[in-house]
């Protein structure tokens, strides 16, 4: 229940207690935000305008009608809406596949703006309650696997699964939130839950990935990273699962399979290039920064992996550019030891 001082105060213009009503909000809002968007920067951006919206329009809050946190969600929404609307209508990049060496990567259906998310900001806002019809566990709803499913379905598909199977949001409550009918709102539910089910039968098999910091969680990456930092291609290939992806945002297109990944890896780790890894976590997920080692000793950036796994393998692995290392606390480099 919303104050009723603090409300009044902050129709009257008091800030600081609007802040106080709204900032409470302010992580869940950015997790919602990027499951929609996809990319933390724009997530980013959708809050501040919700944040500014909500400001400029708190004379039309009725608390009869839905909770803050309810209408705070149905501006977030229709902000990351109208956000993924504008993203459709930009020109379509062409990529020079000729600058590529052997093996040339497999083209694949991803979403180019894909961006990780820190785990550090995650803090507090799965403690949020979540409504009684919710349907996924928050560490599997914010995985790189199931965000880049989302980018992929229709943006309104995207809003009515976010609200009701992931926040547990009534049909009700969700076709006030989108103006739409409780029918469109169901029909558009089984559509994308049908989407969902269909991307994740070309990944069955998989073993549920290990507990996040557990021993066996542990074990995996250490082997991993003593492998990177090595150069030794065999110990990593067999770390890989038979089907593994290694997708490359801002491309649309990676290396599939253990054959072609091991020729990515062997290509990275060639000529004497050696690396040093920190780690990191995204999206509920191991990460490392990468750091190539220089011929002054100095560490430079090259990129940012995050780590799917299975069971006690890596089924995917995801390369960002190096330039989202800030948002996890990284430095461009590192110096020489």
């Amino acid at each position: 229940m919303v104050s009723a001082d603090l409300l009044s105060r902050a129709r009257a213009g008091d800030g600081e207690a609007f802040r106080e009503l709204a900032e409470s909000h302010r992580r869940e809002l950015q997790v919602h935000c990027y499951r929609m968007l996809g990319s933390l920067a724009d997530a980013e951006d959708a809050v501040q305008e919700t944040m500014l919206a909500a400001w400029r329009g708190l004379s039309g809050f009725a608390e009869e009608r839905a909770s803050l946190r309810t209408w705070l969600y149905t501006i977030a929404t229709n902000r990351c809406l109208n956000a993924r609307r504008a993203a459709s209508r930009r020109p379509v990049r062409e990529w020079d596949m000729s600058r590529f060496e052997s093996p040339l990567p497999t083209p694949r259906d991803e979403p180019v703006w894909l961006q990780p998310f820190p785990d550090a900001l995650l803090e507090g806002a799965a403690d949020q309650p979540l409504g009684p019809e919710a349907r996924y566990e928050q560490t599997e709803a914010i995985s790189l696997a199931f965000v880049t499913a989302l980018q992929l379905l229709p943006r309104r598909q995207v809003a009515v699964l976010i609200l009701r199977d992931v926040l547990g949001f009534h049909a009700s409550d969700v076709a006030g939130m989108l103006e739409v009918t409780v029918e469109s709102v169901n029909s558009a539910l089984k559509r994308a839950r049908a989407s969902l089910k269909r991307r994740e039968r070309s990944v069955a098999g998989h073993e549920s990935p290990p507990a996040a910091g557990s021993p066996a969680e542990d074990a995996i990456v250490a082997t991993f990273a003593r492998a990177w930092e090595s150069a030794d291609v065999d110990a990593l290939v067999a770390l890989l699962t038979d089907d593994v992806f290694i997708a490359m945002p801002p491309e649309p297109f990676g290396y599939e399979g253990r054959e072609l990944v091991a020729r990515y890896c062997a290509r990275q780790l060639g000529a004497g290039r050696r690396f040093d890894l920190v780690p990191a976590r995204a999206n509920g997920q191991p990460a490392f920064g990468a750091y190539l080692r220089g011929p002054d000793g100095v560490r430079h950036a090259t990129g940012f992996y995050v780590l799917t796994l299975a069971g006690g393998r890596i089924c995917g692995i995801t390369r960002f550019e190096a330039s989202v290392l800030p948002w996890f606390g990284l430095p461009r480099s590192l110096p020489s030891r």
